[in-house]
């Protein structure tokens, strides 16, 4: 079955009862049973829920794997993941990635004993390198937020298997109509279905996507021990939004390449960040693992300056200021004040996240009129030459 199919038939059945077409929202948080666990296969909400069971299957289907996990959030299905490890373990990561998902590693679990290692994962023998005896798990971003960072899922894949460690990518910034990194050997992999999944900025969930049974028993586990699972409404979005997510992403990457490039050829503009150049670092990894380069971008200004910034940053009208990303409308962001602020700044210094960095995240409007809001913000900053 092809992708644009699977988005809109994955995990939907038609009610038995009722014959609806769409997937019910089952507002119930406990289920009556015949006898003492006689029972329809629900037992109680936090556990397991209809609404919730179909998004799990689509979730697997339009990723490619055998079973999908549903969270109330990106960071709760990551948490999960390291939950997988004990104190003394260690885990590799890149260098460049969500600010929440760091603070979760240094501010959560580093008190907890897991080790975390941040490396350049654009040369892979950097994480050849870093492996030791008690390394567990390998988790990458790519692309990666907000520099557009590209690891070759292959190559991370090769080394996990030879060193019996685990690779889990997180795949929200692609999507699974843009990637499938399952396919490329990864283990898990990680979404913030707030983003493109849900595309309409009304959810906030996560999932992962597994292929192995125990590992996905393990995860399950968790989630049910732990209990950050979403509601049914939230899982009835996320479902709704997974229907147009082909079309959406199609009509993301397109508007994307053409800001891209405007933004490459702007006078007043002195760096880019999009995989789709051809002289991006990464460009034939990413044209290899990638569908297409989506709708993701960063850019900095020739005049190199906060007050520039800020002019850009709110003085748009069609982008709105705003954290998060992956909906159908155009956001711009300032990573260092809001996504990536609780990385340190010599850190985000370090890594090359300038404190005038600004984050697109086009959206699937007209894209001529993305590019005239963009070029009149610029036009406010004292940076033509």
């Amino acid at each position: 079955m092809k992708k644009a199919t699977q988005f809109i038939h994955a995990g939907a059945h038609p009610d038995p009862g009722t014959g609806a077409i769409m997937t019910p929202i089952f507002q119930t948080s406990t289920y009556v049973q015949e006898a003492p666990g006689v029972h329809k296969g629900y037992e109680y909400a936090r556990s397991q829920n209809p609404t919730r069971a179909a998004l799990e299957e689509a979730l697997a289907v339009i990723e490619g794997g055998q079973f999908g996990l549903a969270f109330s959030s990106g960071v709760a299905a990551t948490d999960a993941v390291i939950k997988l490890l004990k104190p003394g373990d260690e885990v590799i990561c890149g260098n460049d990635m969500y600010g929440g998902t760091y603070r979760l590693f240094s501010k959560i679990f580093l008190k907890f004993g897991i080790v975390f290692h941040y490396v350049d994962m654009t040369d892979l023998k950097n994480v050849a390198d870093a492996v030791t005896p008690a390394t567990r798990l390998i988790w990458a971003e790519t692309p990666t937020n907000p520099l557009m960072n590209i690891a070759d899922i292959k190559g991370l894949a090769n080394i996990a298997k030879t060193n019996n460690i685990l690779l889990c990518v997180d795949n929200t910034f692609a999507s699974p109509a843009l990637q499938n990194p399952l396919s490329l050997g990864a283990d898990i992999v990680m979404h913030s279905a707030t983003k493109y999944l849900s595309g309409h900025s009304d959810v906030i969930q996560g999932a992962l996507v597994i292929n192995d049974k125990a590992l996905r028993d393990e995860l399950y586990f968790i989630q049910k021990s732990c209990g950050a699972v979403p509601g049914p409404m939230d899982c009835f979005l996320v479902l709704r939004g997974i229907k147009t997510l082909g079309i959406r992403m199609e009509r993301h990457s397109f508007n994307g390449e053409k800001i891209a490039h405007f933004l490459k050829t702007h006078p007043a503009v002195k760096k880019v960040y999009w995989p789709g150049f051809t002289d991006h670092p990464g460009h034939e990894i990413a044209k290899s693992q990638m569908h297409s380069f989506g709708g993701m971008i960063s850019f900095e200004l020739k005049n190199d300056t906060m007050d520039a910034a800020r002019k850009v940053l709110s003085g748009t009208k069609l982008f709105s200021l705003a954290e998060s990303l992956g909906g159908v409308e155009s956001l711009i962001n300032h990573p260092a004040s809001m996504t990536h602020a609780s990385i340190p700044r010599e850190e985000r210094i370090k890594n090359g996240l300038s404190d005038t960095l600004i984050r697109l995240s086009v959206g699937i409007e007209d894209a001529d009129d993305l590019i005239a809001d963009l070029d009149q913000a610029i036009g406010l900053t004292a940076g033509h030459e």
